[in-house]
């Protein structure tokens, strides 16, 4: 017997006195006084989206059970909501409620993504810490995306194999480099071009280039016999729809990201797709890096360069079981998108924030670093003396030429230059480790503080 059969279903539990209800009474009483409602609509509603098995614990409307008060926020939420794209296979179209704070989380995104998580920054240094937070950022989604779905290399190791260009050791650290490259394609290549089947078939081939089960081919959709399901805490948390209908959807969701007649804030629209390609589930293996992939490709494509620097999975494997009730909610209470649009732009805002912290506490703890060393020594460049800040921060800290010029986007040739610069300085020792030539602070780069 397989896991599509073994696995229990999540089913989400409703009150177990809604069908006993009257509703029509309920909504009277509502309208005799809605504003001793206003309480209980913000706090379930409003500043937050809650489903019944956390809008049960809040206190209900005066006058009105803890069911009735859910009950009565459900239908206004309804009555509110505005259609996505989105079907689902029996014809149910997932909608959405534009809760009060989204205008303004738009706002603080748009600012922020645009271009100014770096206006504190020094004007000479923009341009190489742009480079530098967003090879970091890359880096840091490639990773987080990847252990996501169940890569279990550790975030250092990581680091280091794609910083130095190590071989993978396996199926998980191949995952990684998969979806580094692929992230790096996105930022670089296909951020300019519109989205398309072949390029879907063409990211999930990467994504699962040399890590795909033998059974399936990559750029292939799945089929129905291939009971291909989505598991979360060894229970079925989605079943996709079948692949007829999935071809018909993955057209309508290709036409959609590259259709700008009718206006829809480019966060959300990214959010949906995101959702989208999730729900359909379009292949064996790979939906959800793809589907993460294909948001930050429609944000780059419309001038969200600086979400580059945001690796939002990093988040949400902080967080998994959120991430994975999100789609729950959506797909269950009443074909609701909200609960994901909410958890994902709060995501957003979380990523945005901790940048920011990262920025505020890089440029506190190497202001005085820097200063120094660029008053000892005014010829080295701002490369030079970051990488010397680097290996200050920890001893075992090291760079090499390969790092070096990927962090820095350089000519290799051009990072053996700056490197020996430093090493004939005596700022830098060296060491070779398996034919690599390791650089590391010296005892007269530590004595200048």
């Amino acid at each position: 017997m397989n896991d599509y059969l073994r696995q229990e279903p999540i089913v989400l539990k409703r009150p177990h006195d809604l069908d006993d209800i009257d509703f029509s009474n309920v909504f009277e009483r509502y309208l005799d006084d809605p504003s001793s409602a206003a309480k209980y609509i913000n706090n379930t509603s409003e500043r937050q989206y809650l489903y019944w098995d956390k809008a049960q614990y809040s206190e209900p409307i005066p006058g009105f059970t803890a069911t009735e008060s859910w009950a009565l926020a459900h239908q206004l939420r309804q009555l509110v909501s505005k259609p996505t794209p989105i079907k689902s296979e029996h014809g149910d179209i997932f909608k959405y409620h534009r809760m009060n704070y989204i205008d303004e989380a738009l706002r603080n995104i748009d600012m922020h993504a645009g271009g100014l998580l770096l206006s504190g920054e020094p004007s000479q240094s923009v341009e190489p810490q742009r480079q530098k937070y967003l090879v970091r950022g890359i880096v840091e989604e490639a990773i987080s995306s990847s252990q996501l779905e169940g890569a279990d290399t550790s975030s250092r190791y990581a680091k280091k194999m794609l910083a130095e260009n190590i071989k993978p050791r396996n199926k998980s650290d191949q995952m990684i480099l998969n979806n580094y490259l692929v992230m790096q394609q996105i930022e670089q290549k296909h951020k300019d071009d519109p989205l398309s089947i072949a390029l879907l078939r063409e990211l999930q081939s990467e994504l699962v280039h040399k890590t795909l089960s033998s059974e399936y081919t990559a750029g292939e959709f799945r089929r129905d016999t291939d009971d291909v399901i989505v598991s979360y805490d060894d229970k079925i948390a989605h079943v996709p729809p079948s692949a007829s209908f999935v071809a018909g959807e993955l057209e309508r969701l290709v036409a959609y990201a590259n259709d700008d007649t009718e206006f829809v804030h480019p966060v959300i629209k990214a959010i949906q797709l995101h959702f989208w390609l999730g729900y359909l589930h379009p292949f064996p293996d790979g939906n959800g890096r793809l589907a993460r992939a294909v948001f930050y490709w429609y944000l780059f494509r419309h001038g969200y360069w600086a979400m580059a620097y945001l690796p939002i999975s990093n988040l949400l494997k902080r967080s998994p079981k959120n991430y994975t009730y999100a789609y729950i909610y959506s797909e269950q209470d009443s074909h609701d998108f909200t609960y994901f649009l909410d958890f994902h732009l709060k995501t957003i805002l979380k990523a945005i924030d901790k940048f920011k912290e990262y920025v505020d506490q890089k440029a506190s703890e190497g202001t005085s670093i820097i200063a120094t060393i660029s008053a000892k020594y005014p010829t080295l460049n701002y490369r030079q003396v970051s990488a010397l800040h680097h290996l200050l921060n920890d001893d075992r800290n090291y760079t090499s030429a390969k790092s070096y010029s990927m962090l820095n986007a350089i000519t290799r040739r051009t990072a053996y230059s700056d490197l020996k610069e430093l090493k004939d300085l005596g700022l830098v020792n060296t060491e070779t480790v398996s034919q690599v030539t390791h650089y590391f602070a010296s005892d007269k780069l530590k004595g200048l503080f």
